[in-house]
């Protein structure tokens, strides 16, 4: 099992290729479509990740699909199993497990992921319906006026990711780790640092005691960016030099890769960071995109709830996943964009 999951993990960080996250909740693709002026159906939810699973991104630079639950159980308009297509591609499916983000007690303003009820049976399920690695996220926000994160509520998150890793594993599931620090709010970058620091160190601590295999994971962290209300923003060599440094500081050189999370930079800005940090080279651990919105934004404007934008919406996936699969290989340039655009 163990060699399994290790073979599965690392294909997921293969040289050039990252993971969609297509594993919008209901609520979340609905204000995605709205902004598209596209109603949120099950047949149009269907019809879009559809364009996208059949576009030419997926088998030139997509390793596998996070899934939500609706969409693994879909079929494709033809009746193929959604699942089968990425597969066809040579992609991996994936799920997403948890039940999101509930207000933690005793921690204003402070949240913790809820979703280990059951989550071993459901991990079965999802075996087999064709999944082989899952997704969990905690949340992490920063408002230094109010002391937040609390030690309370981030190692109780922590504590959750490493159960959850352990249930995947005993599932032959590879867990996505994914504690995600927000860019939200006006913290500077260096507050970025310490709090990510913090949350890593506490969830290898918590992934060592509920005896999680660290080499059948991948880790999901933000990068060293500062908040979005930031009086100061950072260069792209600041990003890329301060997240290495936290990771090489954090992370152990079993984990076979860390596929980023967007966290809600612009699609130029998520790969041209994800670029930077692979040019510095010296890496124990593959890089890699983990993105949905830097992704996804593209195609869906292009779509627009369209058939006849299909080609159009599939030219501008394939076209986001070629410049993250050059950053992922530190190939990228700003001319790469320019030239296609």
């Amino acid at each position: 099992m163990t060699a399994e999951l290790d073979a599965i993990a690392q294909k997921m960080v293969a040289d050039g290729k990252g993971i969609l996250a297509a594993d919008e909740s209901s609520g979340t693709i609905k204000k995605r479509f709205d902004a598209i002026g596209v109603e949120s159906t099950e047949d149009n939810r269907r019809d879009y990740r559809e364009l996208l699973f059949r576009s030419d991104a997926m088998a030139k630079y997509i390793s596998g699909v996070i899934l939500y639950d609706e969409t693994i159980r879909q079929k494709a308009k033809d009746g193929t199993p959604l699942v089968s297509l990425i597969q066809q591609a040579g992609s991996i499916p994936g799920i997403k497990v948890d039940a999101g983000a509930k207000p933690q007690p005793f921690c204003p303003g402070e949240t913790i992921t809820e979703g280990l009820d059951g989550l071993g049976g459901r991990l079965k399920e999802y075996y087999d319906l064709g999944a082989r690695f899952a997704k969990w996220r905690a949340v992490i926000d920063i408002d230094t006026t109010r002391h937040i994160p609390s030690y309370t509520s981030l190692r109780a998150n922590a504590h959750a990711l490493a159960r959850y890793a352990a249930l995947c594993q005993e599932a032959k599931i590879v867990p996505i780790v994914e504690p995600e620090v927000l860019m939200d709010g006006s913290h500077d970058i260096d507050t970025c640092y310490r709090v990510t620091e913090w949350a890593l160190k506490t969830v290898f601590e918590e992934l060592y005691y509920q005896r999680v295999r660290l080499e059948g994971m991948v880790l999901k962290p933000n990068m060293i960016v500062p908040g979005k209300k930031a009086a100061t923003q950072a260069s792209v060599a600041e990003v890329a030099e301060k997240t290495v440094r936290v990771l090489k500081a954090c992370v152990p050189s079993a984990v076979p890769g860390i596929a980023f999370l967007s966290g809600g930079q612009s699609d130029e800005d998520a790969t041209a960071h994800l670029d930077a940090m692979v040019k510095l080279g010296g890496l124990p651990w593959k890089l890699t995109y983990s993105y949905g919105r830097a992704l996804q934004a593209a195609p869906q404007k292009a779509w627009s709830g369209k058939v006849e934008n299909v080609g159009k919406a599939q030219a501008a996936f394939t076209h986001r996943a070629h410049m993250n699969s050059l950053a992922a290989l530190g190939q990228w340039t700003a001319e790469d964009e320019r030239k296609a655009a």
